[in-house]
Parts: C-alpha cells; structure tokens; sequence
C-alpha cells in the first residue's frame, strides 16, 4: 500500500473530483461517491476484493444504524406538511410574539418546523402566511423571506432527525441525545444571526410581497387545524424520549442499572423514539383521512427518503475506504499538532456545500472524511457533527436548490437573493461555527 502521504494528497483530489462531478457537471451524488469508493480504494493499494467488501460493508453498515431513522422522520415529516401542523404551531408562536413582530416569528417557526421536515418543503408550506404576513404587518418580503429561510436552515443542517445531522452522527459514532442538544443549542444563535441581518440589512431591498390571500383567509381555507399540543408533540416526544436514553446511560448512571434503565434505552432508542413520532403524528391526522394518511402520504415519505437513504449509504462507502487507507496513522504522527482542530470539518463541509449546493450531501460526505480522523485529531463527536452541519450552510447559493425556493417563491430576483440571502447564510453558518468552537472550550 502507498504512503500516507500519497493518501492524503489522493483523497483530496478524490474531494475535488466529487466536488467537480455533482457540482459542475450535476451527476447523481449516488453514482459519483460509489465510484470514488472504488477508485479511490484501488489508487491507494487496497486489493480488489477488499475494495468491493469495504463499499458494501460501508454501505451496509451505515443504513443498518441509520436507515430507519430516516424513513421514519421523512414519514413524520410528511404527515406534519399534510395535516396542517405547520400552520398550528406558527399560530401558536405568532401568538406567544405578536404580528407586530412577524419576521422573528416565521423566525421561530422555522427553527422548529424544519427539525422534523425538509427546509425547502417548509419554506414552501410557510410561504403563503410569511407573504400574509409581510402584507399586514408593512414589512418587505426580502426581510420576511430571509428571516424564515435562515430559521429552517438552522435546525435542518444541525439538529436530527433531519437526516443529514442523523447521518452524520451514526457515521462519526455521536450520541444522539447529545447531538440533538447541543445543535438545539448552536442552532439559536445561527438562527437570531439570520434574523438580525433581515432586519438589518435585507430592509435595504423593498420587494412589495403577491398576495392572494391575507392572513385570516389562509388560516380559514385549511379549516380545522391540529391542537397546538398535538402539533408539537411528534417533534418533542422522541427528542426528549432520546435525551432520556443520553442521560440514563451517563457513566454516573442517575437512573441505576435496573429495569427503568433499560426501559429508558429502549423508548429512548432513535429507531423506537421516531416510530413513536411517527405513531402520534396520525394523532393529526382527521376522521375518515386514516386511510389515505397510512396508505398515500406515509408513501409519499417513504418515496422521499429513498434519495438520502442511498447517498447516506454511498458516503458510508466512501468512509469506509478512507478507514482502510494509511491515511488515520499519518495523521496520527504527522497532523495532529498543526491544530486545525474543529474549523477542519467545518471547512470541508463548507468547500462542498458552496462548490456542488447540497447541504445533505456536503454533510454525508464529510462525515465519511471526518470519521477515522476524530480520534487521532482529538475531536468530540458529537460538537464534529455540528460543526459539520454549520459548514454546510456556507453558502446557499445558485447550485442549490433552496437558494430557488427562497427567491422565487418570495419574488426576489436573482441579484437580490445573492445580497439578501446568500450572504446571510454565509454570516449564520459563521456564527453556527463560532459557537460550536465555544462550547468546544468546554464540552468533552
């Protein structure tokens, strides 16, 4: 097998190929990650047979831990867009902040409506009232439309179950509990960061929003809506039934060694918690809509997790090559000390998600770089898949397909967008990473 050296200057350009292939020239990232496995496996020495045992092993190993997880939160995720949940939970924020404070309530909306659903599904779900909103309360849409993007944007790359932030964690070995809180925690000021710059600086960009409908209108249109309890509850339930699982298999052990221990880790268990979501989210769903519900839109979830499910197993792949290579004991002796430290995932994801615009596939792809190099640079896993995630937001721009959401659903054009919502992604994922180097000076 070639040195370690040779290694790492191979898997850089097996980076800028990926980078290269799905950004410039828009090929499936499936298809690209799987034959750099294969590539990259056979450029470094690694015997034939080895290389086809490590991409399916990898694969594998990657969707057997995470792969219901997946389909499970998708599934959540789409009975929540349905069923009107969205809409409950924004009523219920713009009643706990006022209209007159309407961007940093589609603010708050969007930090805790994308933890379960897509960024781009929510910004599309939320839009008519953002644009109702913006009409009653005299604020422009550019300030309204960034102020709800950076809020979904937040949560969507660092907090599970969305399942880049999921992915990332079951190939970096995090606990999930810990994964969820502290993202929870980092997605705050990266979303207020998001918020201040609408406010502050797309105000500058006066875009009068096409309404159709006002508030009360919209509101009366989708009928009955969910209570606010049972809209929250299948987002809240299986993150604290998670957290419960963290804090019941600390070393101290709070909750002893018994029964209700191992009770804990079952329900707390991501498979049991998102089922469980999954189970209480048909708590929305009304009379005589059962059917349709379990048959027609748990389909529809399970149709849009097929995507993920195999680039989450393609960069499973991928990490596994990285694992055999003699790339792990050369940063052992020979990287360590130069003390990139936590800005090395940050800058990974950040170069991948700015060059090919999916911020699902920048995560999963450093996630597998990321994953045998944890132990020799020191890195905690858990703060390593949020720095992840931050990276992953820097920047949204024309290769992505939110930067499209964005802009033409709140009539924004092009130029604009750049000034208005580019760079407050660029300034949010920044500030994500600041407080994930924060918390790194005292979480280990």
């Amino acid at each position: 097998m070639i040195s370690g050296v040779v290694s790492l200057f191979l898997l850089l350009v097996a980076v800028i190929v990926i980078i290269v292939l799905t950004g410039k020239f828009k090929m499936n990232a499936f298809l690209v990650l799987i034959g750099v496995s294969f590539v990259f496996g056979l450029a470094i020495g690694l015997p034939a047979l080895d290389v086809v045992t490590g991409i399916k092993n990898g694969f594998g190993g990657t969707l057997t831990s995470i792969g219901i997880v997946i389909v499970a939160g998708t599934i959540m995720g789409t009975i929540l867009e349905k069923t009107g949940a969205a809409l409950s939970m924004t009523q219920a924020i713009l009643k706990l902040v006022g209209k007159s404070r309407a961007p940093l309530a589609m603010n708050i909306a969007g930090y805790i409506v994308s933890i379960p659903v897509f960024c781009d599904s929510g910004y599309v779900i939320l839009n008519p009232l953002n644009k109702a909103l913006a009409k009653e309360s005299g604020t422009s849409m550019a300030v309204m439309a960034v102020a709800l993007s950076t809020g979904l944007y937040a949560t969507h790359t660092m907090v599970p179950p969305t399942p880049g932030p999921i992915a990332a964690a079951s190939a970096l070995g995090a606990d999930l509990g810990k994964v969820i809180l502290l993202g929870l925690i980092v997605a705050v000021p990266s979303s207020l960061a998001g918020l201040l710059w609408a406010t502050k600086f797309a105000k500058k960009y006066e875009i009068e929003p096409e309404v159709h409908e006002s508030y009360s209108e919209i509101v009366k249109k989708f009928g009955a809506l969910p209570s606010t309890f049972l809209s929250f509850l299948p987002i809240v339930l299986p993150i604290v039934l998670i957290l419960l699982k963290s804090v019941a298999e600390f070393p101290s052990k709070p909750f002893g060694n018994g029964s209700f221990r191992i009770f804990l880790s079952f329900i707390g268990d991501p498979v049991t918690a998102l089922i469980l979501g999954v189970l209480c989210s048909l708590l929305l769903v009304q009379r005589g809509e059962l059917g349709r519900a379990i048959s027609e839109w748990m389909g529809e979830g399970i149709k849009a997790s097929a995507i993920i499910l195999v680039i989450t197993g393609a960069g499973g792949s991928f990490g596994q090559i990285i694992k055999a290579s003699p790339i792990t004991d050369f940063i052992k002796t020979n990287m360590a000390g130069m003390q990139l430290g936590i800005f090395l995932p940050f800058i990974i994801a950040a170069a991948l998600k700015t060059a090919q615009g999916s911020s699902t596939v920048a995560i999963v792809t450093t996630a597998g770089i990321m994953a045998p190099l944890l132990q020799p640079l020191g890195l905690d896993p858990a703060l390593t898949t949020i720095a992840i995630g931050a990276g992953s937001m820097v920047v949204s721009h024309a290769n992505d397909s939110y930067f499209w959401v964005v802009s033409q659903f709140s009539g924004m054009s092009v130029n604009t967008a750049y000034k208005a919502y580019t760079s407050a992604t660029a300034v949010e994922g920044v500030v994500a990473f600041v407080a994930v180097f924060v918390l790194s000076l005292f979480v280990h």
